[in-house]
C-alpha cells in the first residue's frame, strides 16, 4: 500500500510512524512545505526564555532519521498544492527547485493545521515587526529580530494558550510585555472567576494587561487600540486565535463541516474514503454537548492519527468525542481545565450547579504546601460531572485529569467521592482535593447547606448584608469584609444573641471550612437563613484584587491577605 501523508508535527508524522508500525511493507511519504517535519510546536514559546537555549533542539526529527530509522520518506520544502481524488493522485511543487510532480496514493492523510488569524482591518499586520509564532521558523525570526533590535518592550495581541506563553517566556527574559486581550478575560476555557486569579499573577509580575481591548493599527514602536489608547512596542505578537487550514480541502471537493473545519466521520475519513483528515484543521464533535466543534492541541491529534492510520489496515476505531482538556503554566501558578465551564452551561441551558473550594494540595506541615483553587461543574439533579477548573502552585494537573478520567467514564459526584487515590503527606491530603470538592457538591446538590459564590460578595456588601467573620482575632486584624462582624468560630455558640433569625446571615472563614462548620451548627440551632461563602476571605481577596487594582470601585475588603 502507497500511504501519502500532508503535513507532519503531530499529526501527520504520527499518521506515518503508525503505518509503518502497522506495516513494514507499506510505502510511506509525507510531504511538508517548511524546512521542518517534526518539531516541538508547543514548545516554541519557551525559546524566547531560554528555557530551551537552542532552537536547533525543537527540531525532533530530520528526514534521514525518519529514513533511517523508520524506512519513512519525508520530503521538506515541498507544497502539495493539488489533490485529485478522481485519479488517486496528488500535485506537489519542490520550493527549491520550482519542479512540479505528481505522486500516486492508496491512501492519503491530511495534517495542514492551522494558520494565525491576522485581520485584514487591523493597519500595519505586515509588517517587519510583527511576528506569529506557528513553527520553528517563526520563533527564530521573532527571537532574532528582538536580539538584533534589542527590543525592550512587545505587545502580544491575544490572550489564549500561545499568547500567555509568549508574554509570560518574554517577560522571563526582560522584556516589558504588553498584553492586548478583546474579552474580559485572558483563557477562555476559565470561568471568569477563575480567570481573575491569573489577572492577579500577570499584575504582580508586572505585565501590562489591557482587557476589552482590540487594536487598531500597528506603527513603528507602539500599537494603536480601538479605544484610542497607545501602546508602546518595538514589536508585536499576534496570537488572537487561528483558522483551520482548509484550502486544498475545499478546492477537491472535500466536505466542510459547520465549524469551517474539514468534516470527517469516527474513523477520520472525509467523505472520499481513502482520504483522511486530522488534527487542527479537523472539525470533532464534543462528548458532553454532541455539538461541533475545533479542538487545536497535541494530545488529540496525535489520538486521530493513530485511528486515522487504524483504519487504513481495517482496525476500527471508538470515537468517543473530545472534552477540551488543557493546562498551562503561568510564572508561580499551574492552571488546568477540562470539560465545559459555567459560560458552556449557561448557552446550552444546561441546569448545573457548582463546588467551589480551596483546599491544601498537600499537608500543610510539609514543605511548599500551598492552596489549590478548584472548581468543580456538575449536572443537576443527576450529580453527572460536567467540568472542572484548577489554579494553584501544586499539582493542578493531576486533579483536573482526574476529573477528566470521571468525565470520559460518565462519572458522577457519587462516583467521584468514593474515588480512592494515592497519598502520601509529600503529594496531598488524605481527602484529596477531588474528593473535597465532590462532597461538597452533593451537600450543596442535597440542599445540606446554601451558599453564596464569590463573584456575588460584592453586591452583598453593596446591599449592606449581614455578613459574619468567623476567623480568629489575628485574622481578622489583617484583613476583612469591610461591613463584616467578627464573630470567631470559638466563640460563637456564646454569641448567638448577635445573630439574627430574621434575615439571611452570610458566614465566611478563610477558605470556607470553618464557615461550612458554623454554618452546619446554626442550621441545627434553628437559623434557616444561614449561607456559607464559597471560596471565603482568600477567594474574595484572590478575586477582587485586580480589578481593584486597574479601576477605581471601591474595594470591600479593609486589606487584602493571600496567606
Amino acid at each position: 500500500m502507497r500511504i501519502l501523508v500532508i503535513g507532519g508535527v503531530a499529526g501527520g508524522a504520527s499518521v506515518a510512524a503508525r503505518a509503518r508500525r502497522l506495516d513494514e511493507k507499506s510505502e510511506v511519504i509525507m510531504f511538508e512545505k517548511g524546512p521542518n517535519v517534526s518539531f516541538s510546536n508547543c514548545c516554541l514559546p519557551f525559546h524566547l526564555s531560554g528555557i530551551i537555549e537552542d532552537s536547533d533542539s525543537l527540531v525532533l526529527m530530520d528526514p534521514h532519521e525518519f529514513a533511517t530509522k523508520y524506512n519513512i520518506e519525508a520530503r521538506v520544502n515541498q507544497e502539495v498544492i493539488a489533490i485529485h481524488p478522481d485519479k488517486k493522485t496528488i500535485k506537489v511543487k519542490n520550493l527549491e527547485t520550482g519542479e512540479v510532480y505528481e505522486e500516486k496514493y492508496d491512501k492519503l492523510a491530511l495534517s495542514p493545521g492551522a494558520n494565525a488569524l491576522m485581520p485584514e482591518s487591523i493597519e500595519g499586520t505586515n509588517g517587519d515587526n510583527v511576528f506569529i509564532v506557528k513553527n520553528v521558523v517563526d520563533i527564530k525570526k521573532l527571537q532574532g529580530y528582538i536580539v538584533e533590535k534589542d527590543v525592550k518592550e512587545v505587545a502580544v495581541v491575544g490572550g489564549g494558550f500561545i499568547g500567555v506563553e509568549v508574554c509570560e517566556n518574554l517577560m522571563k527574559a526582560g522584556k516589558k510585555v504588553h498584553l492586548i486581550q478583546s474579552n474580559n478575560q485572558i483563557m477562555s476555557p476559565l470561568d471568569f472567576d477563575m480567570a481573575q486569579i491569573l489577572h492577579k499573577e500577570l499584575y504582580d509580575h508586572g505585565c501590562d494587561l489591557h482587557l476589552e481591548e482590540r487594536i487598531s493599527a500597528i506603527k513603528t514602536g507602539q500599537v494603536i487600540l480601538e479605544s484610542g489608547k497607545q501602546v508602546k512596542a518595538d514589536a508585536v505578537v499576534m496570537a488572537i486565535g487561528v483558522t483551520p487550514e482548509t484550502k486544498l480541502a475545499k478546492e477537491c471537493g472535500i466536505e466542510i463541516g459547520e465549524t469551517g473545519g474539514i468534516l470527517v466521520n469516527h474513523n477520520y475519513q472525509t467523505n472520499y474514503p481513502d482520504i483522511y483528515a486530522v488534527g487542527d484543521a479537523i472539525e470533532v464533535t464534543h462528548k458532553l454537548t454532541n455539538e461541533k466543534t475545533r479542538l487545536a492541541m497535541a494530545g488529540p491529534a496525535q489520538r486521530q492519527a493513530r485511528a486515522a492510520a487504524d483504519h487504513m489496515f481495517g482496525r476500527l476505531h471508538n470515537n468517543k468525542g473530545i472534552i477540551g482538556s488543557c493546562c498551562i503554566h503561568l510564572f508561580d501558578l499551574n492552571i488546568a481545565s477540562t470539560g465545559l465551564n459555567v459560560k458552556d452551561c449557561e448557552r446550552l441551558g444546561i441546569n448545573y450547579d457548582i463546588a467551589y473550594t480551596i483546599p491544601g494540595d498537600k499537608v500543610g506541615l510539609m514543605p511548599k504546601a500551598n492552596p489549590l483553587f478548584f472548581k468543580l461543574i456538575y449536572e443537576v439533579p443527576t450529580g453527572k460531572i460536567l467540568g472542572a477548573q484548577g489554579v494553584g502552585k501544586g499539582a493542578v494537573d493531576k486533579r483536573v485529569d482526574t476529573i477528566a478520567t470521571m468525565i470520559s467514564m460518565n462519572g458522577t459526584l457519587e462516583d467521584l467521592k468514593e474515588l480512592e487515590l494515592c497519598y502520601s503527606p509529600y503529594y496531598g491530603t488524605a481527602k484529596d482535593v477531588v474528593n473535597h470538592t465532590a462532597l461538597v457538591a452533593l451537600n450543596v446538590m442535597h440542599n445540606e447547606f446554601k451558599q453564596v459564590r464569590v463573584d456575588e460578595v460584592r453586591e452583598l456588601v453593596q446591599k449592606d448584608a449581614f455578613i459574619i467573620d468567623v476567623r480568629e482575632k489575628h485574622e481578622w486584624d489583617k484583613g476583612h469584609v469591610v461591613n463584616a462582624k467578627h464573630i470567631a468560630m470559638s466563640e460563637f455558640r456564646q454569641r448567638l444573641s448577635e445573630i439574627p433569625k430574621d434575615r439571611p446571615v452570610y458566614i465566611y472563614c478563610r477558605s470556607s471550612q470553618r464557615s461550612y462548620n458554623v454554618v452546619r451548627a446554626l442550621q441545627t440551632l434553628g437559623y434557616d437563613k444561614v449561607y456559607n461563602i464559597a471560596g471565603s476571605f482568600l477567594g474574595i481577596c484572590t478575586y477582587e484584587y485586580y480589578l481593584d487594582q486597574v479601576t477605581d470601585r471601591k474595594k470591600i475588603v479593609t486589606d487584602y491577605n493571600f496567606s
